[in-house]
């Protein structure tokens, strides 16, 4: 189904959570119809149809939950939304199962390649592995599309039942031009019915289904089923190209046989996923970061804001990201599910994992279900592909310094101090990102700028983070010269500055680069542990000591790092970075 309107109220406590996820859903429209990065209350007022009071409280508690930014009165979609959408890819098994295979085929045939799956009438993807081309075309994990519009569609569609097949008609007759997705390019005219019916029959018939431009003029696909232990079609791979490569016919000829050797391995892959043990409750990370409000943080929130803050919202919200927390069953039951899906979890489960009382879970859980974002198999519940249509596609396409800038401009507003974000490149460090203070005598730096990596701070960082063969090497190679009367030039002291630096986890260069100027610098790693940025603070050496600027900077140095790596790991945990600057570009 497409981005809808707001369904039928809930009945009883867990309205607000029908409620939040109108309010989510119609900041993705936003964002993803016309491009906005911020809105203002009155847009979800008119966009949703809730009171404003009702609005003001949704954002308040979302805001509380990390879901949404809050800018004055600009409201945005924060990375930590992407949780709801990860809890999906994990519990599917799909990115996991399927990614390795469209990577080696996307490689090999040079074609960008994607997983899909059926969602209500549409198609939504959920494995993305794109040819980087002057000219491409690649859809964002999240993004849903009409099935008639795409060559998984006509594959999905031969399984649809007769209420299926009404559910297409009735959308078709609501919205023939498509306006209603924003990932394709509306209809100039309605196509007929008939066009599709028939691309259907012929999926059936041959297996395979193609799409000849049916998205936009240039655009051709080829698509195969992958099916599970059932014997029904779980997903689709597909491969897209340009009619300046291919035409539909040549396409078909060069993959269609490459896809079908990898079919058979695809489907046992599938039927190998087995169920995750339960690592750490919904509520927090093993290494004790907050990733959401804790049941304990959520009661004390609500005593402080009191009806400003709706706890069963954010109850309904930690029950969505539970189910991506763990396949199979809990406190000595078994899920049992049918059609040869993942194994989903119980009622008890979903309580444990949560520490929420099983009929506190149970509302959320049956609310969910109503709503289209979860499924009951018998004792066992599933997120749903919907649950993507949760902030995913837009927040999907941020690359890492999108990612990091929020967190820089807040460490600015906190220390009053410019920002910097660099990576190594060669023997000097790059600047990515940058965020400046308003001050007479402020640091002028513009991105792109380049600078010795042996005498900043961020630069040693960036050695103390690379493994020591790595480092041994690039500090071998290194002839430093004398860029103040302050610049370490001596080659052993350089070597214990920068193993200091790696012990210590930071680095500060005090007038080294540059008369007056001095730097802290702190490390930024990816979900694996990898140093793949620096974070630095600079100011004027005359504004104090070398040790007061650690003693106040540090601190908030390292939150703000960690608040951008524990974004880092959301954004990536199912797909490279989007378009932007990526991690250790």
């Amino acid at each position: 189904m497409s981005l809808s309107p707001v369904p039928p109220p809930v009945n009883g406590p867990v309205g607000p959570l029908e409620r939040g996820l109108a309010v989510l859903r119609e900041l993705t429209r936003l964002a993803a119809h016309e491009g906005r990065t911020t809105v203002r209350p009155g847009d979800l007022v008119r966009g949703t149809g809730l009171a404003r009071s009702v609005v003001d409280r949704v954002v308040g508690t979302l805001e509380q939950l990390g879901y949404v930014t809050l800018d004055g009165r600009d409201i945005g979609l924060s990375v930590r939304l992407m949780e709801l959408g990860n809890a999906y890819l994990a519990a599917s098994g799909l990115p996991a199962a399927l990614g390795p295979f469209a990577q080696r085929l996307a490689d090999g045939l040079d074609e960008s390649v994607s997983v899909a799956v059926p969602d209500g009438d549409g198609v939504r993807f959920v494995v993305q592995m794109t040819r980087r081309r002057t000219m491409s075309l690649a859809f964002r994990i999240g993004d849903l599309l009409p099935a008639e519009r795409c060559s998984p569609g006509a594959l999905f569609a031969a399984e649809w039942s007769g209420s299926g097949w009404a559910a297409w008609r009735a959308r078709r007759a609501e919205d023939p031009l498509d306006t209603s997705f924003p990932a394709i390019p509306p209809r100039h005219r309605p196509a007929s019915d008939g066009d599709f019916e028939a691309h259907v029959k012929e999926a059936a018939r041959d297996g395979w289904a193609a799409d000849d431009q049916l998205i936009e003029p240039g655009l051709v696909a080829v698509s195969v089923p992958v099916r599970d232990a059932s014997g029904r079609i779980a997903c689709a791979v597909n491969v897209v190209s340009h009619t300046s490569r291919h035409d539909v016919d040549s396409l078909r000829a060069a993959v269609l046989g490459p896809l079908g050797a990898e079919v058979p391995a695809m489907e046992a892959a599938l039927a190998a996923r087995r169920p995750r043990p339960a690592a750490e409750r919904v509520w927090g990370t093993p290494g004790g970061a907050p990733t959401a409000l804790g049941e304990d943080s959520a009661r004390m929130a609500k005593r402080e804001l009191g009806a400003g803050f709706l706890q069963s919202l954010a109850r309904g919200l930690a029950v969505l990201r539970a189910l991506g927390g763990v396949e199979g069953a809990g406190q000595g039951e078994t899920a049992t599910a049918g059609g040869g899906r993942g194994g989903g979890m119980t009622l008890s489960a979903v309580a444990e994992a949560t520490g929420l009382a099983r009929a506190t879970a149970r509302r959320s859980l049956l609310t969910l279900v109503e709503l289209g974002y979860v499924e009951a198999d018998g004792r066992a519940f599933r997120p749903l592909p919907r649950v993507l249509e949760l902030g995913y596609a837009p927040l999907a396409e941020l690359g890492f310094t999108d990612i990091a800038q929020p967190h820089m401009r807040e460490l600015v507003r906190t220390v009053h101090e410019s920002a910097s974000l660099a990576v190594l490149d060669g023997g000097d460090i790059r600047y990515i990102a940058r965020v400046p203070t308003v001050r007479i005598m402020s640091v002028n730096i513009t991105i792109g700028t380049r600078f010795p990596a042996y005498a900043t701070s961020m630069g040693r960082v960036l050695l103390a983070g690379l493994d020591a063969d790595a480092r041994a090497a690039h500090l071998a190679g290194v002839r430093p010269r004398a860029l103040t009367r302050h610049t370490v030039t001596d080659v052993p002291e350089l070597v214990r500055v920068v193993e200091r630096a790696a012990a210590e986890g930071h680095a500060l260069v005090d007038q080294e680069l540059e008369e007056g100027l001095r730097s802290l610098a702190v490390p930024v790693r990816d979900a694996r542990g990898r140093v793949v940025a620096a974070l630095n603070v600079a100011t004027h050496a005359g504004r104090g000591t070398a040790e007061s600027a650690r003693r106040e900077l540090l601190p908030a140095l390292r939150a703000t790092a960690a608040r951008i790596e524990a974004d880092l790991a959301t954004a990536s945990a199912h797909h490279a970075l989007g378009a932007g600057e990526r991690v250790g570009a």
